[in-house]
């Protein structure tokens, strides 16, 4: 039945499925973790990280409404349809199957799993069987992709949430610390927005916005709404509601992050601090309670990621292979990387993510922007080239320092130190960008006036 508004329940499921799709690994782990690192100054450090963490993704999938798009492919064909198809294959295998769907499964084996291991035990056996069970079930559900807000909005975000909330009560009901006697960590003393900033990158949510906004699409139309401007509406008002929800989990895990120094030191990452938390709060059913929650909440992502990239790449190579293939593809390949371990696929995803970031950024706010503009083509990419040209020398600044020193490539850090702006903060490409625009805008300018 066609219609041109969902009823309230139905755009609540719809948030709820979005929801559940983006928050997953990362945005268990990294929150804790920085409220740790920040102390006195949490409050600026979670304004920071929901810049990148909740702001930036919400519009990504908002852009893909409002631009009526079918998805990211069509909407980064505006700048060229090369580019365009190669730059949706780097997003989407970076969110897929090279980084983001198997640290789904290692984070949660990691910090749900072998803290209830003996110690001394081999991890090897038991994470090899606990990945084999986790995307057998990822496959059986993303082979039914028409069940999403079944799997994910109805029954498996629900449990997630029920025990995280058993989590955070706990441990708000009775904080280590007040959050203003806990001293900042080295570099939070002074630049704990500007890092939070960073620590918003590695939940992956600016990219995958992006990649989500396909699946909102299709499930926005499923549900009855064929309009294009009514189903940008809906793909608006459900991406707001996600991100309200998100941005308030992001602020009590932030916050018993921070309160939890009062009793533990400074931890290596935010899946050892979780742990610490639910052991001290909850006891041996702690360590449960959230080998549970990690569990869910990693499933949920990784089950909306094989989605969104088998959808992906069946619309880009209509003629190669089904969605079915797609999906039993991508579960296989993540299944295998999941097994070199969690710092191994962190290291080798930060390049690519400080890469795919500075132009995803740019594709959302030209999207957003373009009807000043008139999404001149000219503008779309002088911005990106700009951006294209930066963004090189953070992944280069990121890889490790082996690779960059085999490769000689140390000067191009030193260069892009000297003559680019904010690049220590990792805001290199900010104004390139600002330069692409001036420069898009004025050869725009030029072509009605010729």
């Amino acid at each position: 039945m066609k219609t041109n508004k969902l009823t309230r329940a139905q755009s609540l499921l719809t948030a709820f499925t979005l929801f559940g799709m983006f928050f997953g690994a990362g945005n268990m782990i990294f929150p804790v973790h920085l409220g740790q690192l920040a102390g006195s100054h949490t409050w600026l450090a979670i304004l920071g990280f929901c810049v990148t963490a909740v702001t930036i993704p919400i519009l990504g999938v908002a852009a893909i409404g409002c631009t009526h798009a079918d998805g990211l492919h069509a909407l980064s064909q505006r700048i060229g349809k090369r580019y365009g198809t190669v730059f949706t294959c780097l997003l989407y295998l970076t969110i897929g199957p090279f980084f983001a769907i198997p640290r789904c499964a290692t984070v949660s084996f990691t910090t749900g799993i072998v803290p209830m291991l003996g110690e001394g035990s081999s991890h090897a056996i038991p994470q090899l069987i606990f990945s084999l069970v986790f995307f057998a079930i990822v496959l059986y559900c993303s082979l039914r992709p028409a069940k999403i807000t079944v799997w994910i909005g109805k029954i498996i975000n629900p449990l997630f949430l029920l025990f995280l909330a058993v989590l955070i009560v706990a441990a708000l009901r009775a904080p280590g610390a007040a959050i203003s006697a806990v001293e900042p960590a080295a570099g939070y003393e002074n630049g704990a927005f500007f890092n939070a900033l960073i620590e918003g990158y590695g939940t992956m949510d600016a990219i995958a916005g992006l990649a989500f906004g396909i699946i909102v699409v299709d499930i926005i139309r499923g549900m009855g709404v064929q309009e294009d401007g009514a189903v940008a509406k809906e793909v608006l008002r459900s991406g707001l509601l996600t991100g309200a929800l998100m941005a308030l989990i992001y602020c009590l895990t932030t916050v018993i992050g921070a309160q939890s120094r009062g009793l533990f030191e400074l931890s290596a990452n935010g899946g050892i601090a979780f742990v610490q938390i639910a052991r001290h709060y909850l006891g041996t059913p702690g360590l449960a309670i959230l080998a549970v929650t990690f569990f869910f909440a990693c499933l949920k992502t990784a089950l909306g990621l094989v989605t969104s990239c088998s959808e992906a790449f069946v619309r880009m190579f209509p003629n190669f292979i089904s969605y079915r293939a797609w999906a039993v593809f991508f579960t296989i390949f993540s299944f295998a990387v999941s097994n070199i371990g969690l710092s191994a696929i962190i290291n080798y995803s930060l390049p690519m993510l400080m890469f795919l970031y500075p132009l995803s950024i740019t594709l959302i706010l030209l999207a957003l922007c373009g009807k000043f503009f008139g999404h001149d083509r000219r503008v779309y990419i002088s911005v990106t080239a700009c951006t294209l040209f930066a963004a090189l020398f953070d992944l280069v600044k990121t890889l490790p320092a082996s690779v960059v020193s085999s490769l000689r490539l140390g000067g191009m850090v030193g260069f892009a130190e000297r003559f680019l702006p904010w690049f220590d903060l990792n805001l290199g490409w900010v104004v390139p960008a600002l330069i692409g625009l001036a420069v898009g805008l004025i050869l725009r300018a030029a072509k009605k006036t010729a």
